[in-house]
């Protein structure tokens, strides 16, 4: 499948204060890409800005698929969704008083995936077996490398074209963050997914990613 992220030029803030400068970077069909850097130099705002949760002042975000451009900074997060961006926030996000199964089901509410949820219910256990074991388990007596599993399976039931994981590692065991990382590079080797990871440990990212980008105060330092 043709699809292509290009991000031109990129200006995004919270009032007066300016988050990105002139962010420019794209990600290829197929491609793991590591969007790197410490705390407070723009990651999730860049990701933000990508699902539309967060518009930027300047600049261009497009989404090609199979020949047809989409502008996503005219477009709605759930018209984001529907074109099969799917995000795994920092954080997580989950709903602790839902039970795997359930969190898993509100990952498919996508119009295109709504055919496919045994197909991508298997795809979310074959990825993380203890989901199938813990199926009828509250999300929120998880523990944190549970859970941020079960996150990535709840993004995985929408069929996503582009995956877009933000700060995996935050909050786990050094052990945990490799196993977590390992299992996001094989989504590729697997079912072909294309990633854009944004992530502060450089040593773990960058075993998986095809490339990197460094981004340092807002603007991309190396790429």
């Amino acid at each position: 499948m043709a699809l292509s992220l290009s991000i031109e030029g990129l200006d995004a803030g919270y009032g007066a204060v300016m988050a990105l400068r002139g962010v420019s970077m794209r990600v290829e069909a197929g491609e793991t890409v590591a969007l790197l850097g410490t705390n407070g130099n723009g990651k999730s705002t860049l990701i933000k800005c990508v699902m539309g949760l967060v518009r930027p002042a300047r600049g261009s975000v497009s989404l090609a698929i199979d020949g047809a451009t989409h502008d996503l900074t005219r477009l709605t997060p759930e018209q984001i969704v529907d074109l099969g961006v799917a995000l795994v926030p920092e954080g997580r996000r989950l709903f602790p008083k839902l039970t795997v199964v359930e969190n898993l089901m509100l990952g498919a509410f996508r119009k295109a995936a709504r055919s496919a949820i045994q197909r991508n219910l298997a795809m979310a256990f074959e990825t993380f077996p203890v989901l199938k074991e813990r199926k009828n388990q509250l999300a929120g007596t998880m523990s944190g490398g549970q859970q941020q599993m079960l996150a990535i399976g709840r993004a995985l039931m929408s069929s996503p074209r582009l995956l877009l994981i933000d700060e995996p590692s935050v909050g786990l065991s050094p052990l945990l963050v490799s196993q977590t990382i390992s299992k996001i590079g094989e989504l590729k080797q697997s079912f072909g997914l294309t990633v854009l990871m944004a992530e502060q440990n450089f040593n773990q990212a960058i075993r998986i990613a095809d490339r990197g980008y460094i981004i340092v105060h807002g603007e991309i330092a190396v790429s």
